[in-house]
């Protein structure tokens, strides 16, 4: 056995709770020039530092800083509450210059910055950055977008959407009646941008001539109200509130309108399904009409929809419909000249792409087997080529690919192992690979898209961590669950000449639920320092994907269809105990821990198989799905109505007395998305049978905890949790 000095990691717990993790600090936020000369991208300079704006000629190799922070950029303390809000929608800490866009054929660039909004005319070195909209704290600019040929912002403020030359001037209103009586023009509603990947509430059409926009009315919901306990203020400025749509309960009326770019009065889509139904996706078609993608509130059908932009008259394109539900996904249709399209769907099981004609007419498909499309990343019609990520040679990785029209001469273009990103050019010449591995840091670099050979790299910031931390990539295993599925897992085994072959005490870092994929080839696993740290102390460190975790079709994921936290469990217990005839876990010694999702399935482990999770720790759970949102929630369960005993089997309210190990409940007060409420009512519910228990409450912290002193507590208690009970 080691001594404790050969135990001692190689970092510290307040290196856990930095940000970003050690390789992160990398080139995002990829563009192309409008002729595809240059690359545009943002740029932290060191660790923590504020984000620049940066260009990359491809034909001389030379880097430049085209935009430094504008006032200091985005800074956490200085956000609004809206600001704030929408950054915890897309799991944001980045500060500085956080976003841009560009458009017209000069290049014109949008940044906007703290509620205000600046532009900069071009790539030119001399060209300055402009103010065009000031910041008003009482009334910041919440979205903004530039017209396609680069003249024009729109942007919404205080409920209505505006207008300005983007050469300066005046904002005009060019909506009106939503201001002041709860409704919203021309942002997404909540479950829109948390539940079903869409943030954006308006879109420019492709002449710049008209605004697609949304109305949201949530007046009927009822306010939630959460309060700021750990506030030195009183009354109204130490609360706030969302009109938080329960499952269950009533959605926000969303409608669609298109009005012209200098106001007027709008054309109201036909969205009257005679049920109520999403909008989960807006477009242009190349015809000048509208076109959206819409799913019924169930979930369980999609449509394709064309409106008539002068009428608002709505035509089906084409509507599928499925026993479990539909997995939504950006990225997953593309419009064709022609009046065509292709079209992503799971028809078969497994989301694969379709060619339909001008017609709606199906003509072929393109891709088909036992693997996933991710996602629709280019479409070169000259050449009748689709480009797009899929998993198709190893469930874990992503890779790009491509098909011709015909559906054949489906080719593999990245070759590392690995998780590839890519930005394609507009002209299908050229792509932005963001590549990184178990073994291999995040590299960025520009490829050919005919061959995938590297054309320039793209060169981040040298990261010390690295070397010094040692972190050793965890090994991707396979095991068969009681029911003979096959099941991936990361195994992060501690040092054998420091700790011996084990068995060893063993942490389950659990998500467990729909949507993401926890089993990844991609550097981000290696780089997680707090699994690495309980590694360096002994742990046995090991990850699962169970049953309804995604990417391995829709029978996989819909094992959970109405009755979520059941055999996720049970595929964690089997994966425990593969660890344990392999040597690897002690079974007297196993713990759990998970955040949001992850939070419910640590109390659904320690409740349904207290004989094998000694020791949980709880981040941000759902303890019952009646407390959780309707498009989540519904997709999976359905409404409380409708499934009344798979709500009561998934709650972790009715099961607390089955709890025997140790549990330590983590939660922010101010979670808007998991309300603390979830955790005041498990707290309840263990105190009623008289279970012991320690609570961690965040009283300035929402779902993702981001200030650093709160971080780096944290990390000290889950880590000290464990080795006192484990």
């Amino acid at each position: 056995m080691a001594d404790q000095s050969q135990r001692r990691p190689r970092f510290s717990i307040d290196d856990i709770a930095t940000f970003p993790a050690p390789g992160m600090v990398i080139p995002n936020h990829f563009a192309f020039s409008h002729d595809n000369s240059e690359v545009i991208y943002l740029l932290a300079s060191g660790e923590q530092s504020a984000q620049q704006m940066y260009a990359l000629d491809l034909a001389t190799g030379a880097t430049r800083v085209v935009v430094a922070p504008p006032a200091g950029g985005v800074q956490e303390q200085h956000l609004s509450l809206e600001e704030e809000l929408r950054r915890q929608r897309i799991r944001m800490l980045a500060t500085g210059v956080t976003s841009f866009s560009l458009a017209g054929p000069d290049d014109r660039m949008l940044i906007p910055v703290n509620g205000a909004i600046y532009v900069r005319d071009g790539l030119a070195a001399n060209a300055p950055l402009r103010l065009v909209v000031e910041s008003d704290p009482d009334a910041p600019v919440m979205t903004s977008a530039l017209s396609p040929d680069g003249e024009q912002i729109a942007f919404v403020r205080d409920a209505e959407l505006y207008v300005v030359a983007a050469s300066g001037g005046t904002p005009r209103k060019i909506t009106s009646g939503a201001r002041g009586i709860g409704k919203t023009h021309g942002l997404a509603e909540y479950v829109a941008q948390e539940e079903l990947d869409r943030r954006e509430g308006f879109w420019w059409s492709a002449d710049s001539r008209s605004i697609a926009y949304t109305e949201v009315d949530e007046t009927h919901i009822p306010l939630y109200r959460i309060a700021h306990q750990g506030s030195e203020m009183l009354g109204e400025a130490a609360e706030e509130t969302h009109r938080y749509p329960f499952a269950g309960q009533a959605n926000a009326i969303v409608r669609l309108a298109v009005i012209a770019a200098t106001g007027g009065k709008p054309v109201w889509m036909d969205l009257d399904y005679t049920e109520e139904v999403y909008l989960y996706e807006v477009f242009w078609r190349p015809d000048g009409d509208l076109g959206a993608v819409i799913l019924n509130r169930a979930q369980t059908w999609v449509e394709l929809a064309r409106f008539d932009r002068q009428t608002g008259q709505r035509a089906s394109v084409l509507r599928e419909e499925t026993a479990y539900w539909i997995n939504a996904a950006p990225h997953s249709q593309a419009q064709l000249k022609d009046g065509g399209f292709i079209w992503a769907s799971e028809r078969s099981g497994f989301r694969h792409l379709y060619l339909y004609g001008s017609d709606g007419e199906l003509r072929r498909p393109l891709t088909s087997g036992e693997w996933v499309v991710d996602a629709i990343k280019a479409v070169d019609e000259t050449q009748g080529v689709v480009y797009f990520l899929a998993n198709r040679d190893e469930p874990t990785e992503t890779q790009l690919y491509a098909v011709s029209f015909e559906g054949n001469e489906q080719r593999r273009i990245t070759q590392e192992a690995g998780t590839h990103m890519v930005t394609v050019d507009s002209a299908c010449q050229r792509f932005i690979d963001e590549h990184s591995a178990l073994d291999t840091p995040p590299q960025v670099s520009v490829r050919s898209l005919a061959d995938g050979a590297v054309l320039q790299v793209i060169e981040g910031v040298a990261d010390p961590r690295i070397a010094a931390f040692a972190m050793q990539p965890p090994e991707i295993v396979t095991l068969r669950n009681r029911d003979g599925a096959l099941l991936y897992g990361a195994l992060y085994q501690p040092s054998v000449d420091q700790f011996g072959a084990g068995p060893y005490p063993a942490i389950i870092s659990v998500y467990g639920g729909p949507g993401p994929q926890l089993v990844v080839n991609a550097w981000a696993k290696t780089a997680s320092l707090r699994i690495q740290y309980l590694r360096s102390l002994g742990y046995l460190v090991f990850q699962l994907d169970n049953r309804g975790s995604a990417r391995r079709g829709l029978a996989f994921e819909g094992a959970i269809r109405r009755h979520m936290g059941t055999v996720e469990v049970d595929d964690q217990v089997d994966g425990v105990r593969w660890l344990v005839e392999q040597g690897l876990a002690d079974p007297q010694r196993v713990g759990v821990m998970g955040w949001s999702y992850g939070g419910y399935m640590t109390l659904r482990c320690l409740e349904k198989a207290a004989d094998v999770f000694a020791v949980g720790v709880a981040g941000a759970p759902v303890t019952s799905w009646d407390g959780y949102d309707t498009a989540y929630t519904e997709r999976y369960m359905s409404t409380p109505d409708a499934n009344p005993d798979g709500y009561a089997g998934g709650s972790a309210l009715a099961a607390v007395e089955t709890i025997s190990g140790k549990l330590l409940i983590v939660h922010g007060m101010l979670d808007e998305n998991v309300h603390f409420r979830h955790t005041a009512r498990l707290v309840n519910a263990l105190i009623r049978a008289g279970k012991s228990f320690e609570l961690l409450p965040f009283p300035d912290e929402r779902h993702m905890p981001r200030h650093q002193a709160d971080r780096v507590y944290l990390e000290q208690r889950v880590i000290s949790y464990f080795q006192q009970h484990l």
